[in-house]
């Protein structure tokens, strides 16, 4: 015999035991590119009552001035201190010599909106195309257009892509969740905080060994 009377004590039972881990980031951030290897097997060994949530960062504001050589040799300087602490990152340096580098990652956070909108599904794809896009391929993550390209290449809409890429309405959700990364105590990029019934803990990681933050989350 049904007990509907208990489905509503048992439902919030659950809901007090979810928890939710947030993946604070950005699509152009080198470590986070590093990250990558633990980060999916972080995922792939959660317990199951968390749940994964993305948010961006936003490292860099939209900007059409071309990066000063000084800063491109300080980026370029750390993803070679990258390649050596975190053994297996592959970087493709042809990136600046090929592309006119600037300081702007909104355009990419704001892709990643723009794809989830489109097709929820699609938001780790995107993020992992415009890592490969920019780190092994050579292409500027800061073009809209190559944007657009990997929009389409992953099967979306381009030109409801385009339409969405630089909304208003984007923009705004992409300040929303930058604000909301900090308010909840990310400390630059990658940051993993999980959410449970006693607030926002922020939890450590490291770039060669996921046991580091599955040890916390157990």
């Amino acid at each position: 015999m049904k007990q509907p009377a208990q489905q509503p004590e048992q439902q919030s039972i659950q809901q007090r035991n979810k928890s939710i881990l947030y993946y604070v980031h950005d699509p152009m951030c080198s470590w986070c590119w590093a990250f990558v290897p633990v980060w999916e097997t972080i995922k792939q060994n959660l317990p199951d009552h968390i749940e994964v949530q993305y948010l961006l960062g936003g490292l860099a504001p939209d900007s059409n001035e071309p990066m000063p050589n000084a800063m491109q040799v300080a980026i370029s300087g750390y993803w070679k201190t990258i390649m050596q602490r975190v053994p297996g990152t592959t970087f493709n340096f042809e990136f600046w010599e090929k592309c006119e580098p600037r300081r702007s990652t909104y355009p990419s956070c704001r892709a990643v909106i723009a794809a989830r909108k489109q097709d929820a599904s699609k938001e780790e794809a995107m993020i992992t195309a415009i890592q490969e896009g920019y780190y092994l391929r050579a292409m500027n993550p800061s073009n809209d257009s190559m944007l657009i390209e990997l929009a389409s290449d992953l099967g979306l809409n381009p030109e409801l892509f385009e339409k969405d890429l630089n909304s208003p309405e984007t923009q705004r959700a992409l300040m929303e969740e930058i604000k909301m990364g900090q308010a909840i105590g990310a400390q630059g990029f990658p940051s993993l905080i999980v959410k449970n019934a006693s607030g926002y803990r922020f939890i450590a990681l490291d770039y060669n060994d996921a046991n580091v933050t599955l040890a916390q989350l157990g």
